[in-house]
């Protein structure tokens, strides 16, 4: 049976803490999102996810949980703090079939169980702010791509993952998340629809997988080693980012030149001017050899 909780209620909360003899972490980024209509605004937008895998990073005190679960979703949540896991798995949803409770890191916890079990159908949560650009880009790096992922996190975390070339938000975490996933920003969140309000303003965003990603397989190595290097520091012209790299260890400064002459750019250019297509032709351009 599901918790009958008022999540709306920050007097609820804080009772609750209190019964529990608990506090908010500040190390852990808690901002538990108590806007009911909000969170289900967010398990709608999922859309048909009856009996299907569902992977939930943070649970906090299960609002969203709750949601996900009464749409019928087989659900596992993923949540670090011990007392918060306490009260998920002997009062909110003890006894649920279709609830499971991973407890610790989602750093950590989350690799060990995509290795054992694969991938989920969907992932979503409020993310931490401390942790959210992290998480989403290790699910992407270890290959966990879940067909649909829907994330609160902070405004400027979900800008720069929508950010397109020229942007001043625009970074390897946008090219590396639009590689493989169209980005939509579904709507902004007031921080008084979370207690405690953080300080920011909130988005929730939907990533949904690619039919086929922007950059092969083959290439990808390359690729992510490339744009990391080249955007080193956002001041320099590629061509000085690229000297001051570890790929010049396995390229010439002659190598980059010609890959970059193949493709019409000048090595005077700057990161942020570089398209996606535009960096994967410099990788392209390089000479076959294991970087």
């Amino acid at each position: 049976m599901i918790w009958a909780f008022n999540y709306a209620s920050v007097k609820a909360i804080n009772e609750l803490l209190e019964t529990h003899d608990l506090a908010l972490t500040k190390r852990f980024g808690q901002n538990f999102l108590i806007n009911e209509s909000v969170t289900k605004k967010i398990a709608f937008t999922l859309g048909d996810i009856k009996d299907k895998s569902v992977w939930e990073i943070g649970a906090g005190i299960g609002a969203l949980t709750k949601e996900l679960l009464l749409s019928e979703a087989v659900v596992t949540s993923f949540e670090i703090d011990r007392g918060f896991c306490k009260i998920l798995k002997e009062e909110a949803f003890k006894d649920l079939s279709n609830f499971r409770l991973i407890e610790g890191d989602v750093l950590k916890t989350l690799v060990k169980l995509f290795k054992e079990e694969g991938r989920p159908d969907y992932v979503c949560g409020n993310l931490p702010y401390n942790v959210g650009s992290i998480a989403i880009a290790n699910l992407i790096e270890m290959g966990c791509f879940a067909d649909t992922m829907i994330f609160t996190l902070q405004k400027e975390v979900a800008q720069r993952m929508e950010a397109t070339v020229g942007s001043k938000l625009y970074n390897p975490l946008s090219i590396l998340v639009q590689v493989y996933y169209e980005v939509q920003t579904l709507f902004m969140i007031k921080p008084t629809a979370f207690y405690p309000s953080p300080k920011v303003d909130s988005a929730t965003i939907k990533l949904t997988k690619r039919e086929n990603s922007l950059v092969e397989e083959s290439l990808q190595t390359l690729f992510f080693r490339l744009v990391n290097e080249l955007f080193a520091n956002r001041r320099k012209t590629i061509r000085n980012n690229f000297l001051l790299g570890t790929l010049i260890k396995d390229y010439s400064e002659q190598d980059f030149l010609d890959a970059l002459k193949k493709c019409f750019i000048e090595p005077t250019r700057r990161s942020e001017t570089l398209s996606i297509k535009e960096l994967r032709e410099i990788a392209l351009a390089f000479p076959r050899i294991n970087p």
